[in-house]
């Protein structure tokens, strides 16, 4: 295992966006809809910071895993465990599920897709 920084930086500049979204946008469309988009990037630069997996098991895994946390706030995951109240938990796993926000990970895998391709290809 070997840190890739350029995966790394990336990663840190997503962080960064996502709370700057998170801390001073209050919008009715950057922060539930870019953020979402972003989120799946952030993951997937993260992964390949520290892995150097192939594109498509990595970008598929990494919106599963976001599939997988909107659909624990279907379920109420954190009300089930009891960290409904914890800003950490809803944080991590949220607080409503939402279609938009499964294509806004959608777009968000298939942006990555399409960008790692073509820098692949040149």
């Amino acid at each position: 295992m070997k840190l890739d920084i350029t995966y790394f930086l990336l990663f840190i500049l997503l962080l960064v966006t996502e709370a700057i979204i998170a801390l001073f946008l209050n919008d009715g469309f950057i922060r539930p809809y870019a953020g979402d988009f972003l989120v799946v990037m952030l993951m997937y630069c993260f992964a390949k910071s520290f892995a150097a997996t192939p594109l498509l098991p990595t970008a598929i895994g990494v919106l599963l895993l976001a599939y997988l946390i909107e659909l624990s706030q279907f379920f109420h995951l954190a009300r089930l465990l009891g960290v409904q109240h914890s800003t950490i938990a809803q944080l991590l796993i949220g607080q409503a599920f939402s279609w938009i926000d499964m294509v806004a990970y959608t777009l968000g895998v298939i942006t990555i897709i399409i960008i790692e391709k073509l820098r692949l290809k040149s």
